[in-house]
């Protein structure tokens, strides 16, 4: 029997996450093109979902609406924005400023009740405490990428939404950077992003879901993606990918 593509990804023994983000059918207009089509998807504590696509596919646009940013035409999503951490391409940090500093501006734009408290706690997070005083300009990209995703965390959300994380990090940063959000991720945050990285997806990912011009064309495991093309042996998720994409008219 073929496998079903869209059947959840951990084994029928082993108990669901909770599930801390839902979103049921996002439709998004621009005039007459529809950039999402009646998309749905949940992300359980400690799961972590990665958003795969070709260009144009809607993936940024999935985001910005789980975020808050942008209004569906169609579709709720729930919770609200300020229980989601957001977390975009380019770090939004002030690079004259120190980490600390972009930190703790950060933390009352935020309205944190104890900023002092809310900087210390996200250097912890970071593994940053030695670089507090240094300028942000001066960072490596995957150390910028780090604080850019403290600060999108500086409320204790339970969802960090993250778009292609690792797109300008050489392999030492991606590698860094990835043990970070793994980190994130065992400790119960609920972790989803998009990435062109589809070997990053195969690696880390509990989830994959395929998107294709503003329509969800599969929710499971790398495993089932695979099996839903017949894949077998040792080739890797993104000749399934293709293929999967080319069975579909995409």
């Amino acid at each position: 029997m073929a496998a079903d593509p869209t059947a959840a990804t951990r084994p029928e023994s082993a108990p669901a996450p909770a599930r801390v983000l839902e979103a049921e059918g996002l439709v998004k207009r621009y005039g007459e093109r529809e950039a999402l089509r009646g998309v749905s998807l949940s992300a359980g504590r400690g799961e972590l979902v990665t958003v795969i696509g070709p260009n144009g596919a809607g993936k940024t646009t999935l985001l910005t609406i789980l975020a808050g940013i942008v209004a569906p035409d169609a579709g709720r999503v729930s919770p609200g924005p300020r229980e989601v951490g957001w977390v975009p391409q380019q770090p939004a940090l002030y690079g004259k400023l120190t980490v600390a500093e972009n930190l703790r501006l950060f933390a009352r734009l935020e309205r944190c009740s104890e900023p002092e408290a809310t900087v210390e706690r996200m250097l912890a997070l970071t593994g940053l405490g030695d670089r507090a005083g240094d300028q942000v300009v001066k960072l490596s990209g995957g150390n910028r990428q780090r604080v850019n995703i403290a600060i999108g965390l500086l409320g204790q959300q339970s969802v960090l939404l993250l778009d292609e994380p690792s797109a300008s990090l050489d392999p030492r940063q991606r590698e860094r950077l990835w043990e970070f959000v793994l980190g994130l991720a065992e400790a119960g945050t609920a972790v989803v992003l998009s990435t062109h990285n589809i070997q990053e997806a195969e690696r880390h990912a509990d989830r994959v879901l395929v998107l294709a011009d503003g329509e969800l064309l599969f929710t499971g495991s790398p495993r089932r993606l695979k099996e839903a093309v017949g894949q077998e042996g040792d080739e890797g998720l993104e000749e399934a990918f293709v293929a999967f994409l080319h069975a579909r008219g995409h």
